[in-house]
């Protein structure tokens, strides 16, 4: 943040302006080849391993569009209750950067394969409508190093290197239409959009959509007008921020910056800014440019795409359930109340409770780790709730410990430690720090017995038919075990020793 601005009490600009939100969220699509080459698409190769003259933009090279690509695209449109495009065609998006080997982007401008959709997110019990205006097709760009300096971008560097691996990567744009109307709720209905997004994504099985890969990528727009006046004001244009509790905070903070430009008599300038997810703060990037500033004209190396109805229609087949019915449905099924399940969903973790019960896990059960232990563990690090390292399988096969009676809750949390630390599988974990339940009836017996010895006033309470004292004794027990006993068979056996 600059000297010149400040940031106001997020209440009082609630009072004063009315919020208006804009989402562009790119899906990379996980293709076996590039949108319009036969380039391999595998994250982590060695750099500039993964091109060819096509996706290099060499002289003479000649592309050819991806047909599971175009399909890709289609199903999407379809599942955000698009239409389709009958006829549209690739555009020339011109504008120069290292990382853009043709100097132009293949893209789609005034005729997206699908428009005019929606999709509807709930926050704390209200829906929200947001309209989507186009999910166009287009390529990823090289990725850009810069290497020295503290904060990994050009300014400060030594010097930088270009990969081009990415270049060519088929990407589809969904870009809302103006979201009003949220007041408060405008970071968390940003948040619950491309949560839900990302879900359906996943469910289409076009993509990964990893945000720390950057499979999915969201630039959060974002205006003030005065209260009740019913205009969109300047916006600002937050790029790549790459997770769900970011764009959260970036809408917030962008609130907060607007208002106090705002409110000191300043105005906004239109412009794109880098989201800093160590401080939470957004600074400029470059002034935005219009549609007219890239120069799109028609690609001629390219046919035109027309998808025919009957294509169309057998892939809206192929479609999954809509994300609402299905929630209602699974709510039903796990008996969440209606406040677990906005609980459950407001924490990012409807997937991972999904994929945590049908790898087996009690509903209740997967709901109290992701929404209890692993949400706490979220948020101290400061991550998302999905990208801590832990997955629906790692939690199932802990509560499955836990039900056979080899873990307690308690040690439960200490194979966490270990899948955090990664030291294994919840099972190597518990072998290799020593964490099974001690089942052994004469060591459960000794350690009982210590216990009473060492404590003969609680012992003749218990003798005398105050079982309630019994918990003194227990917890003795547990304590010299380390807290690995079965604590209600250490309750028999002192019961059955005194009683």
């Amino acid at each position: 943040m600059s000297a010149t601005e400040t940031l106001v009490p997020f209440d009082d600009v609630l009072a004063a302006y009315d919020p208006a939100l804009g989402l562009e969220v790119h899906v990379e699509l996980s293709t076996a080849t590039k949108m319009f080459c036969g380039c391999p698409t595998g994250f982590g190769a060695e750099p500039n391993t993964q091109v060819c003259p096509t996706c290099l933009g060499l002289p003479g090279a000649m592309p050819a569009v991806n047909r599971v690509a175009v399909e890709s695209a289609i199903r999407i449109g379809l599942a955000l209750n698009c239409e389709i495009a009958e006829w549209c065609r690739f555009a020339r998006k011109n504008y120069f950067y290292p990382d853009m080997p043709k100097n132009f982007q293949t893209s789609q401008y005034d005729e997206p394969i699908a428009f005019e959709g929606f999709m509807d997110v709930e926050v704390d019990g209200e829906t929200f409508r947001v309209e989507i205006e186009r999910a166009h097709m287009e390529e990823d760009t090289g990725k850009s190093l810069h290497v020295g300096g503290s904060t990994g971008r050009i300014h400060g560097a030594d010097y930088s290197l270009v990969d081009y691996n990415r270049a060519g990567i088929p990407l589809i744009e969904i870009v809302t239409k103006p979201i009003t109307g949220m007041g408060e709720k405008a970071p968390a209905v940003a948040r619950a959009y491309v949560q839900q997004l990302r879900e359906l994504i996943v469910a289409l099985g076009v993509s990964e959509a990893r945000m720390d890969q950057g499979n999915l990528r969201a630039d959060v727009n974002l205006s003030l007008a005065p209260k009740g006046s019913g205009v969109l004001g300047t916006r600002t244009e937050t790029k790549n921020v790459n997770s769900f509790r970011s764009v959260e905070r970036a809408v917030r903070y962008e609130m907060q910056r607007h208002a106090g430009i705002l409110g000191s008599g300043g105005s906004i300038l239109q412009e794109t800014r880098h989201w800093h997810e160590d401080t939470g703060v957004t600074t400029s990037g470059r002034e935005k440019s219009d549609a007219d500033d890239y120069r799109y004209f028609p690609e001629p190396d390219l046919v035109p795409v027309a998808p025919t109805r009957e294509w169309v229609e057998e892939l809206r087949a192929t479609l999954p359930e809509n994300p609402t019915q299905k929630r209602a449905r699974l709510q039903a099924d796990w008996g969440f109340s209606d406040m677990e399940m906005r609980d459950t969903v407001g924490a990012g973790a409807f997937g991972l409770v999904e994929a945590t019960v049908a790898a087996g896990c009690p509903p209740q059960a997967a709901r109290k780790w992701w929404l209890g232990e692993m949400a706490r563990r979220a948020n101290d690090s400061g991550t998302d709730i999905a990208d801590l390292g832990v997955t629906p399988l790692d939690v199932a096969r802990v509560q499955a410990l836990v039900d056979e009676g080899s873990l307690n809750d308690k040690l439960a949390r200490q194979v966490f430690d270990g899948l955090l630390a990664g030291e294994g599988t919840p099972d190597e974990i518990v072998a290799s720090r020593g964490l099974a339940i001690v089942s052994d009836e004469g060591a459960l017996n000794a350690a009982v017995d210590e216990a009473i010895a060492a404590n003969p006033d609680v012992a003749d309470k218990i003798r005398d038919g105050k079982h309630a004292a019994a918990g003194a004794l227990i917890g003795a027990v547990m304590k010299q075990m380390r807290g690995q006993a079965d604590a209600a068979r250490v309750r028999e056996l002192v019961l059955e020793k005194l009683a």
